[in-house]
């Protein structure tokens, strides 16, 4: 598989997204343009192979990590007073 042609603070972000809990797989889709095949390719890649199957292990079948599966509509409460709302 090719992965686009990413800056390294690009695949750092994308990395720290991946292993963000309540970050779903859609919004490095609409961020970056990679689908959740290309996000997994990425840190097969990018990760040592033990770091890569915990990632895995942690984030198959999360429903957090897919907009489909989340039990909740909008996601995570934001204040009025937080900035970006």
């Amino acid at each position: 598989m090719s992965l686009p042609d990413l800056d390294p603070e690009d695949v750092d972000r994308i990395i720290g997204m991946a292993w963000e809990d309540r970050t779903p797989f859609e919004a490095i889709e609409v961020q970056f343009g990679l689908k959740e095949n290309e996000v997994r390719s990425l840190m097969r890649h990018h990760l040592k192979p033990g770091s890569f199957r915990r990632w895995r292990s942690r984030v198959k079948g999360r429903s957090t990590k897919h907009e489909k599966l989340r039990g909740f509509g909008l996601g995570r409460f934001r204040s009025s007073s937080q900035r970006g709302g």
